[in-house]
């Protein structure tokens, strides 16, 4: 769906939209802890930047984030993480001198805001830091939470190759493609506590 801006805006995180996206993470992500005020806190004074939200403009709430952070690529492995990537949520491997990388850390958008277009709109916006900023690339991971259902009877791979081909959707990774981005490799263990990936 085609991003609406005469009722969403895209900008930067600010302190007062901690509490909003705390509450939406717990709705997102029931099964993990939610970002807490000193983490985000943390990430903005890091990367001020990089740390962007979608605003449902007639309520001035926040309803969607994409948090990034700047990589050495060349210091971690490709099957990395999402631990290793982002230092365990706290951002403090982001390297604003050498990270040439671009890491999408985190995308999400409250329940009753998705299909409105606001994933894609904030992974535009992360698109255009990299211009901005002269950054050699953008990368992140993915979750797979179609898997789960299907994990007694389909590998990964399978799974994988299935979504790539077009035969089998995923709730996120097929959003992802649609987006424009490409499958490097799976990562096991990439999202280990996400019991709907595993």
């Amino acid at each position: 769906m085609t991003f609406d801006a005469t009722h969403y805006r895209i900008r930067r995180m600010g302190s007062t939209d901690f509490a909003a996206i705390s509450a939406i993470c717990r709705r997102v992500y029931p099964h993990d802890a939610p970002y807490t005020d000193a983490e985000l806190a943390t990430h903005n004074a890091l990367y001020p930047e990089g740390q962007f939200v979608a605003e449902y403009l007639p309520t001035a709430k926040v309803v969607g984030v994409h948090f990034t952070l700047r990589l050495r690529l060349s210091d971690f492995h490709i099957d990395d993480s999402w631990d290793v990537l982002t230092a365990h949520g706290s951002f403090s491997d982001h390297d604003p001198v050498h990270g040439h990388t671009l890491y999408g850390a985190d995308v999400f958008v409250s329940p009753e805001h998705q299909h409105h277009g606001l994933a894609h709109a904030l992974t535009d916006a992360t698109r255009r830091l990299v211009v901005e900023q002269h950054l050699w690339r953008m990368v992140g991971g993915s979750r797979l939470p179609g898997y789960g259902k299907v994990a007694a009877t389909v590998s990964p791979e399978q799974y994988l190759a299935e979504i790539l081909a077009g035969t089998r959707m995923d709730p996120v990774l097929s959003a992802h493609l649609k987006d424009g981005w490409s499958v490097v490799k799976l990562i096991h263990g990439y999202l280990p506590d996400d019991c709907e990936s595993n």
